[in-house]
């Protein structure tokens, strides 16, 4: 049986959620580092799930849930894997043509478009505070995309949008799943079937590689697991409404990586188009919680 849900505790929610973010943001960097070796975006997406698989599987095991594993709808996490892997292909890929803040940033317009997916399939009525949020965000968006003094290529914004568009139909799949499904459960048959879908590629995709490309993929898996379970952990002491804001942190980590690791710069309209997509979104969580529909959306396929 599942550990109770333990005491509210705030500070550790945030301080869990603040190395979700953190630990997500690294992945972000690994990954783009990956491309600079020419590793592949189907590798990069196999040993993100396969080095991950070992630390989801310890985390039930401590959590002493031995039966995550069962399933009474195995087509509903076959699709969740499906979208879900797509979703991580796109955004993995919008790396290779991004620097790490635009893409990052992007990335954060998936709950625009989750709030629009709520209504039209999950019947959900959106009131003009959230529809103004989202015209916000997009808007937000729209800047971060023609930054000034630099093109960015239309193909890796192209992408950057399909997979921040995959994001929220992750979301809302994840939010009907979850009506029947653990949260354990939906992270080990998804770490699972995306390792099992991208290895049946590898024999095309596969290449040799050196010890120092092995270390960069091992870390990819490692902090994408990491986040993941810090992440949902960060759900079982603090309620979403509290520790959503703190995943913005990641926006940070994105622009300090950025300029460390590969040198790039940050332009003014990309801080203008990110403050205005945090301010929508953190509005959007507000209105979510004030309506008494705070939800532990927030899985991440990255």
């Amino acid at each position: 049986m599942a550990a109770e849900r333990p005491t509210q505790k705030h500070f550790v929610g945030i301080a869990l959620r603040l190395g979700s973010a953190s630990a997500f943001g690294l992945m972000a960097a690994m990954i783009k580092l990956a491309y600079f070796h020419r590793v592949s975006p189907i590798e990069v997406a196999f040993f993100r799930n396969a080095f991950a698989l070992p630390l989801v599987l310890l985390w039930i095991a401590w959590s002493r849930n031995p039966l995550a594993w069962r399933t009474e709808r195995p087509l509903a996490h076959v699709w969740r894997a499906g979208v879900g892997l797509t979703t991580m292909l796109l955004s993995f890929t919008a790396l290779d043509y991004l620097p790490l803040a635009e893409a990052t940033t992007i990335g954060f317009a998936a709950p625009l478009f989750a709030v629009i997916l709520s209504a039209l399939v999950l019947k959900e009525k959106v009131g003009r505070h959230r529809w103004s949020a989202v015209v916000a965000g997009f808007v937000g968006v729209l800047l971060v995309m023609r930054p000034h003094g630099a093109q960015l290529p239309p193909i890796g914004l192209g992408i950057a949008l399909l997979a921040a568009f995959g994001s929220s139909v992750v979301i809302i799949t994840i939010r009907q799943i979850g009506r029947t499904e653990g949260t354990q459960t939906i992270v080990l048959w998804f770490t699972l079937l995306s390792a099992l879908g991208c290895a049946t590629a590898m024999p095309w995709a596969g290449h040799a590689h050196d010890g120092r490309i092995w270390l960069i993929l091992l870390a990819v898996g490692t902090c994408g697991g990491l986040g993941q379970i810090l992440m949902t952990a960060s759900l079982r002491f603090a309620p979403v409404s509290t520790v959503v804001p703190f995943d913005y942190v990641q926006l940070l980590w994105a622009v300090l990586l950025g300029w460390l690791i590969f040198a790039t710069g940050t332009a003014p309209t990309t801080w203008t188009g990110a403050a205005i997509i945090v301010a929508s979104g953190l509005y959007t969580v507000h209105r979510e919680h004030k309506l008494g529909r705070e939800r532990a959306d927030a899985a991440p396929i990255s």
